[in-house]
């Protein structure tokens, strides 16, 4: 009787279904939940940068002036090289 009692006490703690499966479930739950939280806040992140990109004229500007190379048609480009 004690044999068995030992066996399922075992068997509850390490077992397929046991208490440190249940701790690394949990654990894995949380790392989950930190994802999608992150995520969902890069996502916010996105949809600002989008709502920017289509309306406001000011951040229209600066990409095409960053990424794009894009002047006004009054400017001048003009470069300076480092001298070294």
């Amino acid at each position: 009787m004690l044999f068995t009692a030992f066996v399922l006490l075992v068997n509850g703690l390490i077992g397929e279904r046991g208490l440190t499966e249940l701790l690394r479930a949990r654990r894995s739950f949380a790392a989950a939940a930190a994802d999608l939280s992150r995520l969902k806040r890069d996502n916010a992140i996105l949809r600002a940068q989008i709502r920017r990109l289509r309306s406001d004229p000011g951040t229209i500007e600066a990409v095409a002036r960053g990424e794009l190379g894009l002047l006004r048609p009054d400017e001048i480009l003009v470069t300076v090289k480092d001298a070294r």
